[in-house]
């Protein structure tokens, strides 16, 4: 007996009636028994177990024989409702196994194998028979999702959600995270910490053990509900901390509901976490049947050239949007095999603080130098694309009354992709509500998670695909919603510009193991001239001296490409600075973005990172080849690889970037060495990443 369907949360009459009957016969007894139910993954090295020991709703979850996450608090508090917490008895719903494979359209792996064992229990107030709630766990052989699911008639207004994360020998655990529902969203350089001095942290959250377990703490399909945070209460012991509504509550319901799959994500090792797809697995099948024109690819755009000073986003003699720019880069893009070409800044709204002034924007009427029929005609003459960007600074009503006038516009001109903005303060985004009133809400709380949703849904109705930057964090929705191509959500290239603190070399080691357990990501790599002058940046904070470059080398930023998954890599330098290094830039040319395979091979969090990819046959692709990127912290080392990942019986040629004998990122970062030799399968390479190093690698089957 199923309580709830996998999609819609609805339980019927009599099968409420018959397991309400049931539990009542078992809570009606003079001494309730106490008891664990337990379900282990399909090799039975995951295992789950529910209980109702000390009248409480509890979860644990053991890996490889050792507990993980020890005795566990379910529940929540309402505004109104009675809790679901204390003097709640167990019982068992339903069992089900599943195995199957699915296709991804686009993505780091074509095919995702499903394989998991799923229990439903129930957890009944003894004290008010009607009080119930189930909750359904899928436990897979990387780790744990489970899932609330809340029968009600009317409305529920969740205060809290009492879920714990208890991790057990918690001094022997480091922490990599990053604050939690703070000023500036998801953007902020990661902290390694001991897990006991964390405090309020997004996720995904990962511990690392002594003896090299690693957990990953997140959640899967965030829908119509608050982001989760994780808040420390003592030592180890961690609770859900939901971002709340402007109105103060966390969540707000009508009637029965589920909630986000709270997932526990496990390994033996670091890449553990990296191989896994179960958060894809516990999201929805696509809801958009023809997929056929959502275009994974390459792009370069008018976006580096602002950061730097070189151009502004606002009109005047340095304006950057400009029609006349617009065509030379679609001419550099058709003539190097880009798919399309980003500009930003040519809607009217930027002039002025365009931070603050999120209400003056317009996303239909352009400034007087860009003549968007113009950029259209060309771009029917090139074959490279337009594409669309919506900075909304955190204007949420603002932009919501003008979607779908801008999402016309754009279909109109043959504009397939989006990239959307929402540059404000992670508790400032600006929501009128029913009654005119301006609010101010949180990047992820429940209303913003909703609109960004809506915003993707009403997007395919145009067959628009969106690329949302300071958006809440992925959680696998992409599955559902394919034309979700990417996110930022993270501290990504445009800090190493000069405005800000660069990233430090160890933050890509990091973010490979935290922000992209979540999804693909819209770093925007690429820079080959690190020695760009800003009128403004740098500071003594940097050292002696005042950095305004990425803290890289040239083959390092070649790495990016293969390291970091996004199905839209940006060239994000100036056109003329790839010109200046065209034997580097053939790797960003040659570079897929959409992969039939992926496989973590080897890394450390904070340390490195070694990822291989197989090409996808499709339109310039074979399918054939294989791509390696690795690259390191600020620790130069020697790392041995086995190319047993090749294709057996196959000859490569293997087309190297790697760090010249004299890079020093500091001195001389474009140093680099580009080399080829024939391997197979029997292989191994030996290789030396500098500090702040790569390298990438193309294997060309022969």
């Amino acid at each position: 007996m199923r309580p709830f369907c996998s999609s819609l949360p609805l339980i019927t009459g009599m099968a409420l009636y018959l397991i309400s009957t049931y539990a009542f016969a078992i809570e009606g007894q003079s001494k309730p028994h106490h008891q664990t139910l337990s379900v282990a993954s399909p090799n039975n090295e995951v295992i789950l177990n529910f209980s109702d020991h000390d009248d409480l709703a509890q979860y644990s979850v053991t890996f490889n024989g050792k507990t993980v996450i020890g005795q566990s608090k379910l529940g929540f508090t309402f505004a109104k409702a009675l809790p679901m917490y204390r003097d709640f008895r167990l019982s068992e719903v339903s069992r089900h196994s599943e195995d199957n494979v699915w296709e991804q359209p686009w993505g780091e792996q074509r095919l995702i194998r499903d394989h998991h064992n799923e229990l439903v229990v129930k957890y009944m107030d003894m004290n008010n028979t009607n009080n119930i709630f189930y909750v359904r766990a899928r436990v897979f052989n990387d780790g744990v999702g489970f899932r609330y699911e809340v029968p009600a008639d009317g409305p529920r207004y969740i205060t809290r959600e009492l879920t714990e994360f208890n991790f057990l020998e918690s001094h022997l655990a480091t922490a990599y995270w990053i604050p939690g529902q703070g000023r500036e969203r998801y953007e902020y350089l990661y902290r390694t910490t001991p897990l006991q001095q964390v405090e309020k942290a997004h996720t995904p959250f990962t511990v690392e053990y002594t003896d090299g377990t690693h957990v990953a703490i997140h959640e899967a399909a965030l829908i119509d509900y608050s982001g989760m945070s994780i808040q420390r209460q003592l030592l180890g012991k961690f609770t859900a901390h939901l971002a709340p509504r402007a109105d103060g509550v966390l969540v707000e319901k009508s009637g029965s509901f589920v909630t986000p799959w709270r997932t526990i994500t496990m390994g033996d090792e670091a890449v553990d976490l990296v191989n896994s797809f179960m958060a894809l697995n516990l999201n929805e099948p696509s809801k958009i049947k023809d997929t056929s024109w959502i275009n994974p690819g390459k792009y370069i755009g008018i976006w580096w050239g602002m950061h730097i000073d070189k151009f502004t986003w606002g009109s005047g003699p340095k304006h950057g949007a400009t029609t006349e720019r617009t065509l030379a880069y679609m001419d550099f893009a058709a003539e190097h095999g880009f798919d399309g070409v980003l500009v930003e800044g040519w809607n009217v709204g930027w002039d002025g603080d365009w931070i603050a002034n999120s209400e003056i924007f317009s996303f239909t009427e352009t400034y007087p130098d860009f003549d968007i029929n113009r950029v259209h005609e060309h771009s029917l003459r090139t074959g490279v694309k337009l594409i669309g960007h919506h900075e909304t600074s955190g204007g949420i009503s603002n932009y919501e009354a003008q979607m779908e006038d801008g999402f016309a516009l754009y279909q109109k001109m043959g504009i397939e992709q989006i990239k959307t903005g929402y540059v404000a303060h992670g508790q400032n985004l600006k929501r009128r509500d029913d009654q005119g009133i301006m609010r101010y809400e949180f990047t992820d709380s429940q209303d913003v998670v909703n609109h960004f949703i809506h915003n993707v849904k009403t997007a395919a109705k145009y067959q628009l695909s969106i690329n949302t930057h300071e958006s809440v964090k992925d959680t696998g929705l992409r599955r559902t919603y394919p034309n979700w191509i990417a996110r930022e959500s993270a501290r990504g290239q445009e800090y190493n510009s000069g405005w800000a603190p660069p990233n430090p070399p160890e933050h890509l080691p990091i973010m490979a193991f935290t922000r992209m357990l979540s999804g693909p990501m819209d770093f925007t790599p690429g820079i080959f001239d690190f020695d760009y002058k800003r009128e403004h940046g740098g500071g003594p904070e940097w050292g002696d001296k005042p950095y305004t470059r990425p803290l890289s080398t040239l083959a390092r930023q070649l790495a990016q490409y293969v390291v970091i998954y996004s199905p839209i890599q940006m060239a994000a330098d100036l056109p003329e600075n790839y010109l200046a290094k065209p034997e580097p830039f053939q790797f960003i040319k040659d570079v897929p973005t959409d992969w039939e395979t992926s496989i973590a091979l080897q890394g450390s969090v904070a340390d490195y990172v070694v990822f291989a990819r197989k090409e996808k046959a499709h339109r310039h692709y074979s399918g054939s080849d294989w791509y390696l990127g690795a690259l390191t912290n600020e620790d130069e080392r020697i790392i041995n690889i086995s190319l047993d990942f090749l294709d057996k019986g196959q000859r490569y040629e293997a087309q190297i970037y790697r760090d010249g004998d004299k890079v020093d990122w500091r001195t001389n970062p474009y140093d680099i060495i580009i080399e080829k030799k024939t391997v197979t399968q029997t292989d191994t390479m030996t290789i030396r990443l500098a500090a702040a190093g790569g390298v990438a690698v193309r294997f060309k089957q022969l």
